[in-house]
């Protein structure tokens, strides 16, 4: 079980979360990182019929609207940040789509220890990447670094990947991935509420594609 978690671990934390936070360090727009890990759920879906597990129609239908409303929501944007940066960003969500899929037919552990021996064994990893890139904590991070730390131990990996996880266990993996689609949509109301941005049609369209395309997703074979 602690070596189906690490192997996990590794393709969803390691290579898919770290390789989106590599690319955006080398300059990837967070707009275009959306946009490609949007991509993520159509991955997922072409590993799931690989185990075996086609998608039916609504669910085909739902993960072509859901990231085309996540297109709209970044139209226009970038890739820039250079080779390096390209080819983690690609790789991320097929990572982690498969680790998704594959962890479906691995012997994890029960419950919550199953996002726990991913996370414990991905950060021990994520350290001895650390280390190779010769990243070093140079002084006594400001209060702000350390709130933002907190709030993604607590609400991003706590809360977040173990409702992930669960997720996993118990929906199609078409179903559970199709958070990419949402997390946008999610931050550009955030913008709205606590950065006074304003909405636009194509915005509006875009929102309504990525709603009715999780509907799809949820109505789906099970």
């Amino acid at each position: 079980q602690w070596g189906a978690g690490a192997a996990t671990g590794f393709l969803l934390l390691v290579m898919g979360n770290g390789g989106i936070v590599f690319a955006q360090n080398l300059g990837v727009p967070s707009g275009v990182a959306a946009l490609v890990v949007g991509s993520m759920p159509l991955w997922t879906a072409i590993f799931g019929a690989a185990f075996g597990q086609r998608p039916g129609r609504a669910e085909l239908a739902g993960l072509v609207l859901g990231f085309a409303g996540v297109a709209l929501l970044n139209l226009g944007g970038d890739m820039g940040g250079g080779g390096a940066a390209v080819v983690a960003l690609l790789v991320a969500p097929l990572t982690w789509a498969f680790g998704s899929v594959w962890s479906r037919r691995l012997p994890m552990p029960s419950g919550l220890m199953t996002p726990a021996t991913q996370m414990l064994t991905a950060g021990v990893m994520m350290l001895g990447v650390s280390e190779v890139l010769g990243e070093r904590m140079v002084g006594t991070p400001p209060l702000r670094a350390v709130v933002s730390f907190v709030y993604l131990v607590l609400f991003g990996s706590l809360v977040a990947f173990s409702a992930y996880a669960y997720l996993l266990r118990h929906a199609r993996p078409a179903l559970a991935t199709s958070y990419a689609y949402v997390n946008p949509a999610v931050a550009v109301l955030l913008g709205v509420v606590f950065a006074g941005e304003t909405l636009g049609p194509l915005t509006w369209g875009a929102m309504a594609a990525i709603l009715f395309s999780v509907m799809l997703l949820a109505r789906g074979k099970r």
